[in-house]
């Protein structure tokens, strides 16, 4: 796996601290960092999501990943699955992650709660890379409701 990100501040753009990721399956990723009012030319504008965030809604998309395939899996009628995640982050640099919380959300018929429960776990435990990579900073905790679609 490879990414390359290029800093777009030097080429004239809007942002002063605008960033753009080319991953190596050819998707393009706009990144920006927050505007600072005290030197605007160390902020940005922003125009797209942090990079903190884009780590974050990464690891939502790893796990809500995780969670439709094990349920698609054990044959079960997933219909939607979304997945909340809040966070807060350390006071002083590196202002890594220190709690995650998930809250999940699957619709589903006639879907037993501790299948997803089951789900849940499995990516969390297993194979999440991105989870399993933020537990050593942080403490993830979840939830779930699951509705009858």
């Amino acid at each position: 796996m490879e990414c390359t990100v290029t800093w777009t501040g030097a080429a004239g753009t809007r942002s002063h601290m605008g960033f753009v990721a080319e991953t190596g399956s050819g998707h393009v990723l706009a990144m920006d960092g927050a505007p600072d009012a005290a030197k605007p030319e160390n902020g940005g504008s922003n125009l797209a999501a942090r990079p903190m965030e884009t780590v974050l809604a990464g690891t939502g998309g790893c796990t809500a990943y995780d969670v439709v395939l094990i349920l698609k899996r054990g044959r079960h009628d997933v219909r939607g699955c979304s997945v909340k995640l809040t966070t807060e982050r350390a006071e002083t640099d590196p202002k890594v992650f220190t709690q995650i919380h998930m809250h999940f959300t699957v619709t589903g018929r006639s879907m037993p709660a501790a299948a997803v429960e089951r789900a849940i776990a499995m990516s969390h435990e297993k194979y999440c890379s991105a989870s399993i990579m933020l537990a050593k900073t942080a403490v993830i905790t979840t939830s779930f409701e699951l509705t009858e679609a």
